[in-house]
Protein backbone atom coordinates (compact mmCIF):
# COMPACT_ATOMS: atom_id res chain seq x y z
CA UNK A 1 0.00 0.00 0.00
CA UNK A 2 1.50 3.90 -1.21
CA UNK A 3 1.30 5.64 2.28
CA UNK A 4 1.76 9.36 3.05
CA UNK A 5 2.94 10.46 6.39
CA UNK A 6 2.36 14.30 7.81
CA UNK A 7 4.33 15.25 10.22
CA UNK A 8 7.90 13.74 11.22
CA UNK A 9 8.09 14.36 15.03
CA UNK A 10 8.57 11.31 16.85
CA UNK A 11 5.19 9.34 16.22
CA UNK A 12 5.57 10.20 12.68
CA UNK A 13 8.93 8.70 12.29
CA UNK A 14 8.27 5.74 14.06
CA UNK A 15 5.32 5.13 12.18
CA UNK A 16 6.70 6.08 8.41
CA UNK A 17 9.58 3.63 10.25
CA UNK A 18 7.45 0.43 11.04
CA UNK A 19 5.14 0.86 8.03
CA UNK A 20 7.75 1.14 5.64
CA UNK A 21 9.24 -2.43 6.51
CA UNK A 22 5.60 -3.62 5.19
CA UNK A 23 4.10 -0.76 2.36
CA UNK A 24 5.59 2.27 0.27
CA UNK A 25 5.77 5.54 2.51
CA UNK A 26 6.39 8.83 1.99
CA UNK A 27 7.39 10.79 4.78
CA UNK A 28 6.43 14.83 4.60
CA UNK A 29 7.81 17.29 7.13
CA UNK A 30 7.29 21.04 6.68
CA UNK A 31 10.21 21.88 7.86
CA UNK A 32 12.79 21.47 4.67
CA UNK A 33 16.09 21.86 6.57
CA UNK A 34 14.71 18.89 8.72
CA UNK A 35 13.95 16.73 5.10
CA UNK A 36 17.57 17.14 3.98
CA UNK A 37 19.11 16.00 7.54
CA UNK A 38 16.87 12.79 7.66
CA UNK A 39 17.94 12.69 4.09
CA UNK A 40 21.49 12.51 4.81
CA UNK A 41 21.88 10.78 8.41
CA UNK A 42 18.97 8.74 7.59
CA UNK A 43 17.80 9.54 11.35
CA UNK A 44 15.51 11.75 12.72
CA UNK A 45 18.36 13.18 15.29
CA UNK A 46 15.88 15.87 16.66
CA UNK A 47 12.66 13.68 17.46
CA UNK A 48 13.77 9.89 17.51
CA UNK A 49 17.68 9.49 17.14
CA UNK A 50 17.17 5.49 18.14
CA UNK A 51 15.52 4.58 14.72
CA UNK A 52 17.37 4.10 11.37
CA UNK A 53 15.26 5.19 8.44
CA UNK A 54 15.06 2.61 6.16
CA UNK A 55 16.17 2.94 2.90
CA UNK A 56 13.14 2.50 1.25
CA UNK A 57 11.41 5.17 2.90
CA UNK A 58 10.54 8.02 0.47
CA UNK A 59 11.23 11.97 2.50
CA UNK A 60 9.53 15.13 1.13
CA UNK A 61 9.21 18.75 2.15
CA UNK A 62 6.92 19.06 -1.11
CA UNK A 63 3.37 18.76 0.19
CA UNK A 64 1.26 18.50 -2.65
CA UNK A 65 3.95 15.65 -4.17
CA UNK A 66 2.86 13.71 -0.58
CA UNK A 67 -0.50 14.35 -0.82
CA UNK A 68 -0.91 13.29 -4.37
CA UNK A 69 1.69 9.85 -4.39
CA UNK A 70 -0.84 7.69 -0.86
CA UNK A 71 -3.41 5.73 -1.22
CA UNK A 72 -4.06 6.61 2.32
CA UNK A 73 -3.05 10.12 4.10
CA UNK A 74 -1.93 9.37 8.09
CA UNK A 75 -1.44 12.67 9.66
CA UNK A 76 0.60 12.85 12.41
CA UNK A 77 1.16 16.54 13.74
CA UNK A 78 -0.02 17.21 17.37
CA UNK A 79 -4.12 18.16 17.50
CA UNK A 80 -2.41 21.88 16.99
CA UNK A 81 -1.64 21.35 13.30
CA UNK A 82 -4.51 18.79 12.35
CA UNK A 83 -7.04 21.05 11.10
CA UNK A 84 -4.45 23.06 8.99
CA UNK A 85 -3.02 19.90 7.64
CA UNK A 86 -6.74 18.82 6.60
CA UNK A 87 -7.22 22.23 5.32
CA UNK A 88 -4.70 21.87 2.96
CA UNK A 89 -4.89 18.32 2.08
CA UNK A 90 -8.61 19.26 0.85
CA UNK A 91 -7.58 22.12 -0.61
CA UNK A 92 -4.66 19.88 -2.29
CA UNK A 93 -6.53 16.93 -3.79
CA UNK A 94 -10.13 17.84 -4.17
CA UNK A 95 -12.41 14.93 -5.23
CA UNK A 96 -9.19 12.80 -5.01
CA UNK A 97 -8.67 12.71 -1.56
CA UNK A 98 -7.51 9.81 -0.42
CA UNK A 99 -9.12 7.87 2.87
CA UNK A 100 -7.83 10.15 5.73
CA UNK A 101 -6.50 9.06 9.38
CA UNK A 102 -4.92 10.92 12.09
CA UNK A 103 -2.66 9.85 15.06
CA UNK A 104 -2.93 13.03 17.14
CA UNK A 105 -4.88 12.71 20.39
CA UNK A 106 -6.25 15.34 22.42
CA UNK A 107 -9.36 18.43 21.98
CA UNK A 108 -8.45 21.29 19.80
CA UNK A 109 -7.07 24.40 22.01
CA UNK A 110 -9.82 26.80 21.93
CA UNK A 111 -12.37 25.33 20.19
CA UNK A 112 -12.79 22.14 22.51
CA UNK A 113 -13.20 20.13 19.70
CA UNK A 114 -11.85 16.11 19.27
CA UNK A 115 -10.48 15.29 15.91
CA UNK A 116 -13.55 14.29 14.19
CA UNK A 117 -15.24 17.58 14.78
CA UNK A 118 -12.63 19.54 13.61
CA UNK A 119 -12.28 16.99 10.49
CA UNK A 120 -16.33 17.88 9.54
CA UNK A 121 -15.90 21.44 9.70
CA UNK A 122 -12.64 20.77 7.32
CA UNK A 123 -13.12 17.60 4.94
CA UNK A 124 -16.14 17.15 2.35
CA UNK A 125 -18.65 14.98 4.51
CA UNK A 126 -18.45 12.13 2.35
CA UNK A 127 -14.90 11.94 2.97
CA UNK A 128 -13.50 8.56 4.59
CA UNK A 129 -11.93 9.53 7.83
CA UNK A 130 -10.95 8.11 11.06
CA UNK A 131 -8.34 7.73 14.24
CA UNK A 132 -5.45 5.63 14.63
CA UNK A 133 -4.75 5.45 18.66
CA UNK A 134 -3.62 2.61 21.03
CA UNK A 135 -0.76 1.85 23.89
CA UNK A 136 2.24 2.83 21.74
CA UNK A 137 5.01 4.42 22.47
CA UNK A 138 7.32 5.93 19.19
CA UNK A 139 10.66 4.73 20.57
CA UNK A 140 9.29 0.90 20.47
CA UNK A 141 7.17 0.76 17.61
CA UNK A 142 9.95 2.05 15.41
CA UNK A 143 12.68 -0.31 16.65
CA UNK A 144 9.55 -3.19 16.06
CA UNK A 145 8.56 -4.21 19.27
CA UNK A 146 5.27 -5.69 19.35
CA UNK A 147 2.47 -3.32 19.75
CA UNK A 148 -1.59 -3.19 19.10
CA UNK A 149 -3.41 -0.55 17.97
CA UNK A 150 -7.08 0.81 17.16
CA UNK A 151 -8.54 2.35 13.57
CA UNK A 152 -11.45 3.83 14.40
CA UNK A 153 -13.70 5.17 11.12
CA UNK A 154 -16.62 6.75 10.50
CA UNK A 155 -17.23 3.45 7.92
CA UNK A 156 -17.19 0.37 9.80
CA UNK A 157 -16.43 -1.66 6.42
CA UNK A 158 -13.44 0.81 5.48
CA UNK A 159 -12.56 0.42 9.07
CA UNK A 160 -11.43 -3.31 8.72
CA UNK A 161 -10.45 -3.14 5.27
CA UNK A 162 -7.81 -0.50 6.41
CA UNK A 163 -6.92 -2.33 9.37
CA UNK A 164 -6.43 -5.35 7.33
CA UNK A 165 -3.83 -3.56 4.78
CA UNK A 166 -1.87 -1.55 7.80
CA UNK A 167 -1.44 -4.79 10.17
CA UNK A 168 2.15 -5.71 10.37
CA UNK A 169 3.60 -8.54 12.19
CA UNK A 170 4.61 -6.33 15.02
CA UNK A 171 2.13 -3.71 14.75
CA UNK A 172 -1.40 -5.20 15.07
CA UNK A 173 -4.51 -3.38 14.34
CA UNK A 174 -7.93 -3.76 14.91
CA UNK A 175 -10.74 -1.94 13.79
CA UNK A 176 -13.26 -0.63 15.77
CA UNK A 177 -16.40 1.78 14.66
CA UNK A 178 -17.01 3.65 17.78
CA UNK A 179 -14.80 7.51 16.67
CA UNK A 180 -15.77 8.89 19.83
CA UNK A 181 -14.67 6.41 22.45
CA UNK A 182 -11.63 6.09 20.78
CA UNK A 183 -11.01 9.57 20.67
CA UNK A 184 -11.89 10.90 24.19
CA UNK A 185 -10.10 7.85 25.09
CA UNK A 186 -6.37 9.04 23.67
CA UNK A 187 -7.04 12.24 24.92
CA UNK A 188 -7.90 11.87 28.34
CA UNK A 189 -5.16 9.38 29.14
CA UNK A 190 -3.00 12.30 28.94
CA UNK A 191 -4.62 14.20 31.46
CA UNK A 192 -4.61 11.24 34.06
CA UNK A 193 -0.80 10.35 33.24
CA UNK A 194 0.18 13.90 34.70
CA UNK A 195 -1.75 13.21 37.97
CA UNK A 196 -0.60 9.65 37.72
CA UNK A 197 3.24 11.30 37.87
CA UNK A 198 1.96 13.49 40.46
CA UNK A 199 1.41 10.80 42.71
CA UNK A 200 4.43 9.06 41.93
CA UNK A 201 6.72 11.83 42.35
CA UNK A 202 5.25 12.49 45.57
CA UNK A 203 5.70 8.65 46.32
CA UNK A 204 2.00 8.07 46.81
CA UNK A 205 2.98 4.59 46.21
CA UNK A 206 1.38 1.45 44.48
CA UNK A 207 -1.91 1.26 45.68
CA UNK A 208 -2.38 5.01 44.87
CA UNK A 209 -1.45 4.67 41.42
CA UNK A 210 -4.22 2.02 40.86
CA UNK A 211 -6.50 3.98 42.44
CA UNK A 212 -5.87 6.34 40.01
CA UNK A 213 -6.13 4.61 37.22
CA UNK A 214 -9.40 3.02 37.67
CA UNK A 215 -11.14 6.07 38.94
CA UNK A 216 -9.52 7.50 36.21
CA UNK A 217 -11.37 5.21 33.86
CA UNK A 218 -14.30 5.89 35.00
CA UNK A 219 -13.91 9.80 34.43
CA UNK A 220 -12.93 8.99 30.58
CA UNK A 221 -15.88 6.42 30.64
CA UNK A 222 -18.29 9.30 31.94
CA UNK A 223 -16.99 12.02 29.57
CA UNK A 224 -16.71 9.64 26.31
CA UNK A 225 -20.40 7.87 26.86
CA UNK A 226 -22.01 11.65 27.58
CA UNK A 227 -20.45 12.88 24.23
CA UNK A 228 -22.16 9.67 22.69
CA UNK A 229 -18.97 7.03 22.79
CA UNK A 230 -19.52 3.32 24.11
CA UNK A 231 -18.69 2.47 27.32
CA UNK A 232 -16.94 -1.04 26.07
CA UNK A 233 -14.48 1.05 24.20
CA UNK A 234 -12.63 2.22 26.59
CA UNK A 235 -12.35 -1.25 28.18
CA UNK A 236 -9.84 -1.66 24.91
CA UNK A 237 -6.70 -0.79 23.43
CA UNK A 238 -7.34 3.25 23.02
CA UNK A 239 -8.87 3.18 27.05
CA UNK A 240 -7.83 0.77 29.03
CA UNK A 241 -4.58 -0.19 27.00
CA UNK A 242 -3.70 3.52 26.34
CA UNK A 243 -4.63 4.46 30.11
CA UNK A 244 -2.09 1.72 31.43
CA UNK A 245 0.96 2.63 29.38
CA UNK A 246 0.92 6.53 29.48
CA UNK A 247 0.44 6.36 33.72
CA UNK A 248 3.14 3.83 33.92
CA UNK A 249 5.75 3.78 31.48
CA UNK A 250 8.83 5.82 31.92
CA UNK A 251 8.84 6.95 28.52
CA UNK A 252 5.59 9.12 28.75
CA UNK A 253 6.06 12.64 28.60
CA UNK A 254 2.58 13.38 30.45
CA UNK A 255 3.60 11.35 33.25
CA UNK A 256 7.11 12.94 33.31
CA UNK A 257 5.28 16.50 33.72
CA UNK A 258 3.30 15.21 36.76
CA UNK A 259 7.01 13.73 38.41
CA UNK A 260 8.34 17.01 37.52
CA UNK A 261 5.58 18.98 39.10
CA UNK A 262 5.81 17.27 41.92
CA UNK A 263 9.56 18.42 42.53
CA UNK A 264 8.22 21.95 42.51
CA UNK A 265 9.38 23.19 39.12
CA UNK A 266 7.38 25.52 37.63
CA UNK A 267 5.02 24.32 34.38
CA UNK A 268 6.93 26.25 32.04
CA UNK A 269 10.30 25.18 33.15
CA UNK A 270 9.14 21.49 33.14
CA UNK A 271 7.96 22.20 29.07
CA UNK A 272 11.26 23.99 28.63
CA UNK A 273 13.43 20.59 29.86
CA UNK A 274 10.42 18.42 27.73
CA UNK A 275 11.83 18.83 23.65
CA UNK A 276 8.28 17.63 22.94
CA UNK A 277 4.25 18.06 23.16
CA UNK A 278 2.84 17.23 26.11
CA UNK A 279 -0.56 17.11 24.89
CA UNK A 280 -1.89 16.74 28.48
CA UNK A 281 -1.33 19.89 28.98
CA UNK A 282 -3.48 21.57 26.65
CA UNK A 283 -6.02 18.77 26.60
CA UNK A 284 -6.68 18.93 30.93
CA UNK A 285 -8.41 22.43 30.01
CA UNK A 286 -10.43 21.44 26.98
CA UNK A 287 -11.35 18.43 28.67
CA UNK A 288 -12.58 19.51 31.63
CA UNK A 289 -14.33 22.69 29.98
CA UNK A 290 -16.34 20.08 27.68
CA UNK A 291 -17.14 17.70 31.08
CA UNK A 292 -18.48 20.87 32.71
CA UNK A 293 -20.89 21.82 29.75
CA UNK A 294 -22.51 18.26 29.67
CA UNK A 295 -22.41 18.14 33.42
CA UNK A 296 -19.88 15.21 33.80
CA UNK A 297 -17.67 15.24 37.09
CA UNK A 298 -14.24 14.96 36.15
CA UNK A 299 -12.88 15.54 39.92
CA UNK A 300 -9.31 13.77 38.97
CA UNK A 301 -9.17 16.62 35.57
CA UNK A 302 -10.36 19.76 37.94
CA UNK A 303 -7.63 18.47 40.43
CA UNK A 304 -4.81 18.60 37.59
CA UNK A 305 -6.62 22.06 36.06
CA UNK A 306 -5.56 23.40 39.26
CA UNK A 307 -2.33 22.23 39.14
CA UNK A 308 -1.86 23.38 35.96
CA UNK A 309 -3.66 26.19 35.64
CA UNK A 310 -4.70 27.39 39.17
CA UNK A 311 -2.27 27.96 42.31
CA UNK A 312 -3.06 24.45 43.81
CA UNK A 313 0.43 22.80 44.69
CA UNK A 314 0.97 19.22 43.69
CA UNK A 315 0.18 17.96 47.13
CA UNK A 316 -2.37 20.36 47.56
CA UNK A 317 -4.57 18.44 44.61
CA UNK A 318 -3.74 15.62 46.53
CA UNK A 319 -5.44 16.13 49.74
CA UNK A 320 -8.67 17.76 47.59
CA UNK A 321 -9.28 14.52 46.23
CA UNK A 322 -8.50 12.40 48.97
CA UNK A 323 -11.02 14.67 51.29
CA UNK A 324 -13.44 14.34 48.18
CA UNK A 325 -16.65 12.79 50.26
CA UNK A 326 -16.89 8.67 49.70
CA UNK A 327 -19.49 7.62 47.18
CA UNK A 328 -20.64 4.24 45.94
CA UNK A 329 -18.20 3.02 43.23
CA UNK A 330 -21.13 3.69 40.05
CA UNK A 331 -20.53 7.30 41.52
CA UNK A 332 -23.68 7.86 43.09
CA UNK A 333 -23.68 8.98 46.97
CA UNK A 334 -23.96 6.33 49.99
CA UNK A 335 -27.56 6.71 51.39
Amino acid sequence: MKLSIFGAGAWGTALAVALAREHEVTLWARDAALIEALAASRRNTRYLPEAELPANLALTADFAAAAHSGELALVVTPIAGLRATLRRLHEVCGQALPPVLWACKGFEAGSGLLPHEVAAQELPADAVCGALSGPSFAQEVAAGLPSAIALALNHGGEARRLARALHTRCLRIYANQDLVGVEVGGAVKNVMAIAAGVADGLHCGHNARAALLTRGLAEISRLAQALGGQAATLMGLSGLGDLILTCTGNLSRNRRVGMLLAEGRSLDDVLASLGHVAEGVPTARETLARARALGVDMPITAGVCAMLFGQASPQQVVDTLLERAPKAEDGSELG
